[in-house]
């Protein structure tokens, strides 16, 4: 690599580092050292690969497989708020889910049972892609995007100069307007990932009775009733005391100069990258192609809304409203290297739902459903056998594995 481009990427990173240090105050100094730390790491990584073949890499790791590519009926539910959410809905297949439905159930069939998944943190709707594929025709389901994520409006009530802090109950609220919007009767089965399962509490704890008079079965698949203030996130003690000091600081601060931010956070890309895939994944050998495409959906989130929503998982402790999931077909799932949601929080969530199914997916990391899908699909089908949402003989698809030969 020349001396020049040697330089640039040096150079690239500084300006980085400065436009991290003028986000302000102590919180703006702390993401200062950070940069600076993610300089010398980014000049030493390019020494090696050069800034056109990493965007190459990336281009192609983007075209590789269908990843994010499913869609459904989109249509459109309102919060309290008037943010406007984005859902889509897959209808059952008559071809294939009908006739199979009368041969093993008879005349008498269950009522059809819509599957609502809410996604996590960061995240979006497609975060779900291979549940979706597998699921398709043979079950109605609903995808929908939170607030501020995915094709959703940004939160009407974190907008402009007096916007307030998401909480984990305006989630839940948001939950109940997709339901009214997108299954306004019928059986349901609500299925939620880290974020997304805490909005299912939520949607308990505010609306007890449409959980005890509609809800059939619910999954929750790495998450946590709260305590979330105690995660070490794989950090050493001393570490991850200063990082919970100075985040809330530096992520307020960071949301202010949103698009600064974004300058630097694209000048050290292969940092966050790096990140990522640590937070994500634990297979040391994850598909590159599905890596990426966690880093994108992830990368997509704007920072100023990352800021806005991190507070709420400090506040959240829905432990008391867990208890109106009982008596149902429960799955707590999770994996067992997950560094977000540790396995001792969906522990204590089946603690409080005694006759729940707990699955802790050896190596999976926090992103258990695109690293492992065949675990989640295979338990999810399972969950909707006993709900009676499929019958037992569905064919419902599977995939293997997303790590790759030999891992």
């Amino acid at each position: 690599m020349s001396e020049t481009s040697t330089g640039d990427a040096v150079a690239a990173a500084a300006a980085a580092t400065g436009a991290w240090r003028r986000a302000g105050g102590v919180a703006g100094t702390a993401i200062g050292v950070i940069a600076a730390g993610a300089a010398a790491g980014v000049a030493l990584e390019r020494l090696t690969v050069g800034r056109g073949m990493r965007k190459k890499a990336r281009l192609a790791l983007d075209a590789t497989g269908p990843y994010g590519s499913l869609r459904g009926t989109p249509g459109t539910a309102v919060a309290d708020d008037g943010t406007r959410l984005h859902y889509e809905v897959e209808e059952v297949d008559p071809q294939v889910a009908a006739p199979r439905r009368r041969r093993l159930f008879g005349r008498k069939a269950p009522a059809p049972v819509t599957v609502v998944f809410s996604h996590g943190y960061c995240l979006g709707q497609d975060s779900w892609h291979f549940q979706r594929a597998a699921l398709r025709g043979l079950v109605r389901t609903v995808f929908w995007d939170q607030r501020s994520h995915g094709r959703s409006a940004r939160g009407a009530a974190q907008s402009g100069p007096d916007g307030v802090p998401v909480t984990i109950d305006q989630l839940g609220r948001d939950l109940k307007a997709v339901i009214d919007a997108a299954a306004p009767e019928g059986p349901l089965v609500l299925v939620g990932h880290s974020m997304g399962g805490m909005t299912m509490m939520a949607l308990g704890a505010l609306h007890p009775g449409l959980v005890r008079e509609r809800v059939v079965a619910a999954a929750f698949v790495g998450t946590s009733a709260g305590r979330l203030g105690e995660v070490n996130y794989g950090l050493p003690v001393a570490g991850v005391n200063v990082v919970r000091r100075v985040l809330p600081g530096v992520l307020r601060a960071l949301g202010s100069q949103a698009e600064l931010v974004e300058r630097g956070r694209r000048a050290t890309a292969d940092l966050f990258a790096g990140l990522i895939k640590r937070y994500s994944f634990s297979s040391k050998d994850v598909d590159p192609a599905v890596a990426r495409f966690a880093e994108r959906l992830i990368e997509s989130t704007p920072i100023d809304v990352v800021a806005e929503f991190y507070p709420a998982f400090t506040e959240h402790d829905k432990s008391a409203a867990l208890p109106v999931f009982a008596g149902l077909p429960v799955l707590v799932l999770a994996g067992d290297k997950d560094l977000v949601t540790p396995t001792s929080h969906s522990e204590a969530i089946a603690d409080l739902l005694p006759e729940a199914e707990l699955v802790i997916v050896p190596d999976g990391g926090h992103l258990v459903m695109l690293e492992h899908p065949e675990a989640v699909t295979d338990r999810l089908a399972d969950l909707l056998v006993r709900a009676g949402a499929v019958p037992a003989a569905a064919n419902v698809g599977t995939y293997g594995s997303t790590a790759q030969p030999g891992s």
